[in-house]
């Protein structure tokens, strides 16, 4: 379960505004890459919400859907959503669309934060404030943890509404992972304009003839 240990440590070694950042999206075949920050005050956090709060791949959509009700109407938790385009992410890769995402994530915050705490092994460059890495840790930190929320829960709705017109690929359920029923709906009906066209399954689709060995393997989240 998450703690406030890490925020702790960090509020003793100086740093006043402490925040969380995670993201979600990079092993899709289609959407964008999303990430989200989360500062919450310790002073305003209450049990009932704690308890809401953790690794958003532990909690089933419901317990995800109540968490994110009870962040955005807590007060106790200032946070903001950053994504990176399809577009972006095969002209730049997807590892480099993730690190925008966290820096326009951070850029749409109101008030800067002295330190981040981000989730991995890999801090994304040019933050504009110090950075600290915790590999799992939206499942360590309650920063972090609320952060894969809010993530999560922006980017599933975000596929939940792209299903509608985009109808065939399951979206609705898989979120544009590559799930059999999605695969299905990509040999039978082609690529739209929210796949990663740099993604293996997507190109193997667009070009049946690439050797395999050339095509970009993705990424798991």
């Amino acid at each position: 379960m998450p703690s406030f240990r890490h925020e702790k440590r960090c509020a003793e070694a100086g740093a006043i505004r402490i925040a969380g950042i995670d993201e979600v999206g990079r092993g899709p075949l289609a959407g964008p890459v999303v990430a989200a920050v989360a500062v919450i005050d310790r002073t305003l956090a209450r049990r009932k919400l704690l308890r809401l709060i953790d690794d958003s791949k532990k909690l089933t959509l419901e317990q995800r859907e109540e968490a994110y009700a009870a962040i955005v109407e807590s007060g106790a938790v200032r946070y903001a959503v950053g994504e990176a385009s399809v577009e972006e992410i095969d002209t730049i890769n997807i590892l480099q669309a993730t690190f925008l995402a966290m820096r326009r994530a951070l850029q749409a915050l109101a008030d800067a934060p002295d330190l981040v705490l981000v989730d991995g092994n890999r801090a994304p460059p040019g933050l504009g404030c110090r950075a600290e890495t915790i590999v799992g840790g939206d499942a360590r930190s309650y920063s972090i943890a609320a952060a894969s929320i809010v993530a999560k829960v922006t980017r599933d709705r975000t596929m939940r509404a792209l299903a509608g017109a985009f109808p065939g690929y399951g979206w609705e359920t898989n979120v544009g992972y590559a799930r059999p029923e999605h695969l299905a709906g990509l040999r039978r009906l082609g690529a739209t304009i929210h796949h990663r066209r740099s993604f293996a399954p997507v190109r193997m689709v667009l070009e049946p003839t690439l050797p395999l060995e050339v095509v970009p393997v993705d990424l798991v989240d």
